[in-house]
């Protein structure tokens, strides 16, 4: 049986002998290898056409070396870090109901294709990129083992740690509103993801008004946590921020089915420090306080907390309102709200 063309590239028929240019574009359209060589023959190097088009671009080049550099550098650093072997921790089964961020409430059709898409899974080796700086946004990806950093880079070339990311959390969100990723993200021990890619979500959003809501609540939150770091950075003190930062963990890994007392940190001092915004000497000097006080007790990277003694002093001086009675399941919402 003959192969079928499709009528877009079907080569038409003529009554004398064939035109050799004619006969030449019809094979370019119906051959897509001949067609790619063609293209490629025709494209114009992008950094030459910039340099001709617009000459004042040399301060833009500039900036995307400095980025560029910025991120090998943080790239090398993250790979030559000594990495903790792992404490036992049990992977999370990829099945819609252990996400309930997404899956709450969504239909049994629903909830099967978003199994099908959390079915493949992508496995990361510790200090390697899962995506970086100014690559195009396609996919979403829901951490289910192991723990990553989101990096900023600044225009002269400083880095800021946006969070630090558990399973059951998803990552890729920054790049949704322009279509390319403004952060980079590192896996900061062996870790595995489930790539959602972002067009399926969008059609399963759709298609479920439940999962639609779900979705956009994701969103509302990752703006939350932004504003909530915002707020710690501007009005706390660097022994409360810590505090916070110790208590959301504890938080996050109990709402998981992990210890809240006790858990290994993934993140060195220095990291911490960035995403805080304290130095190195600052954040060791408050582990040894917190520690001398009985506040926390720290073996290498194991942290054991007083969770009291923790939230007493992460409520000082808060508002009347944004305290909680020591209720440890809303225990400060709304100084770490949504993080």
């Amino acid at each position: 049986m003959p192969a079928h063309v499709p009528p877009e590239t079907a080569i038409p028929a003529s009554a004398g002998s064939p035109d050799p240019r004619a006969c030449e574009a019809s094979i370019a359209v119906a051959h897509p290898v001949f067609r790619l060589e063609s293209a490629l023959a025709h494209v114009v190097d992008p950094e030459h056409s910039l340099v001709s088009i617009r000459p004042g671009s040399s301060a833009a080049r500039r900036q995307v070396a400095i980025l560029e550099a910025t991120a090998r550098r943080i790239e090398e650093r993250d790979r030559s870090e000594p990495v903790s072997a792992s404490s036992g921790t049990s992977e999370a089964p990829s099945k819609p109901e252990d996400f309930p961020c997404l899956s709450f409430g969504i239909d049994a059709d629903a909830a099967e294709y978003l199994d099908r898409l959390l079915a493949r899974r992508s496995r990361i080796k510790s200090r390697t990129a899962i995506y970086r700086i100014g690559e195009n946004f396609h996919t979403l990806y829901v951490v289910r083992s192991g723990s990553c950093k989101t990096v900023l880079i600044g225009k002269a070339g400083q880095y800021y740690i946006a969070g630090f990311h558990i399973a059951g959390d998803i990552i890729g969100i920054d790049g949704i509103g322009s279509d390319v990723h403004e952060c980079q993200a590192t896996a900061l021990e062996d870790m595995e993801v489930c790539p959602l890619p972002f067009d399926r979500i969008e059609y399963l959003a759709r298609t479920s008004s439940t999962f639609g809501h779900n979705l956009h609540r994701v969103l509302a939150q990752e703006s939350g946590r932004s504003h909530s770091l915002m707020l710690m950075l501007g009005t706390m003190r660097a022994d409360k921020r810590l505090a916070v930062f110790l208590l959301d963990l504890s938080r996050r890994y109990q709402a998981r089915g992990y210890s809240s007392r006790e858990f290994v940190l993934r993140m060195t001092r220095e990291e911490i420090g960035s995403h805080l915004g304290l130095k190195l000497e600052t954040v060791s000097r408050l582990f040894s306080r917190f520690q001398h006080e009985g506040v926390v007790e720290v073996r290498a990277r194991t942290v054991k907390l007083d969770l009291d003694a923790l939230e007493t002093l992460a409520e000082q001086d808060l508002e009347p309102g944004m305290r909680h009675g020591g209720s440890r399941d809303g225990c400060l919402q709304r100084a770490i709200a949504l993080r």
